[in-house]
C-alpha cells in the first residue's frame, strides 16, 4: 500500500481483506495499493472491481500480471520486468487499449518468463539471467541465499531474451 506523507512515498506490505482495503482507500494519505496475494480469487476481483478514481491498484504477482491488468490493475511492481521492461510496458498498454488478443499472447509469454525466473528463490535466477545478459557485473546474492543453479539460469535465459520481430508481429 502506498502511503503519501508530504513528499515521501513508502510501501507498507500487509495482507488485508477487501473491507479493510476499501476503508483505507478512503483515507487521503493512502493513494494506492500493491496487491500481491499469490492468487486471483473473489476477493481479488472485488478489490479490482471497486477501485475508486484517483486510487491506484498495482499488481504484484509476476506470473498473473496479465489477468490482473485485464481485471483493471493500473500497472505492476514486478521483478520480472527487470529483464523485459519494454515488453511489460507493452503488455500494460495493450490491456489499456483493450487489445485482448495480443495482450493475452504476450501475457502468456511473460508468465512463462516469470515462472522460469521464480524457479528458485527470488532474486537468485533473476540475478543469474541479468549477469548472463551483461546487465550486472556479478550474479552474487546475499546470504542466506545461494546463487541459482546453472540449469535454472539456462532455462530462464531464453524466455528472458527480447522478443523477435516475428513474435512481436
Amino acid at each position: 500500500m502506498w502511503l503519501q506523507a508530504g513528499l515521501h512515498l513508502r510501501l507498507v506490505e500487509a495482507r488485508l481483506g477487501t473491507g479493510t482495503l476499501n476503508a483505507l482507500r478512503r483515507l487521503p494519505q493512502v493513494v494506492g495499493d500493491k496487491y500481491a496475494t499469490g492468487a486471483i480469487d473473489a476477493a481479488t476481483m472485488e478489490l479490482y472491481g471497486s477501485s475508486d478514481p484517483g486510487f491506484t491498484v498495482l499488481g504484484g504477482d509476476d506470473t498473473v500480471i496479465s489477468p490482473l491488468l485485464a481485471a483493471a490493475a493500473h500497472g505492476g511492481i514486478l521483478a520480472s520486468a527487470n529483464v523485459r521492461t519494454t515488453d511489460y510496458t507493452e503488455l500494460i498498454e495493450l490491456w489499456r487499449r483493450d487489445a485482448t488478443g495480443p495482450a493475452r499472447g504476450l501475457g502468456a509469454e511473460l508468465a512463462r518468463l516469470s515462472a522460469a525466473l521464480f524457479a528458485e528463490p527470488n532474486p537468485t535466477v533473476l540475478k543469474g539471467v541479468s549477469y548472463a545478459q551483461g546487465r550486472i557485473s556479478s550474479p552474487a546474492v546475499r546470504l542466506p541465499l545461494l546463487a541459482a543453479s546453472a540449469g535454472s539460469v539456462r532455462r530462464a535465459v531464453v524466455p528472458a531474451a527480447a522478443r523477435t520481430q516475428e513474435t512481436a508481429a
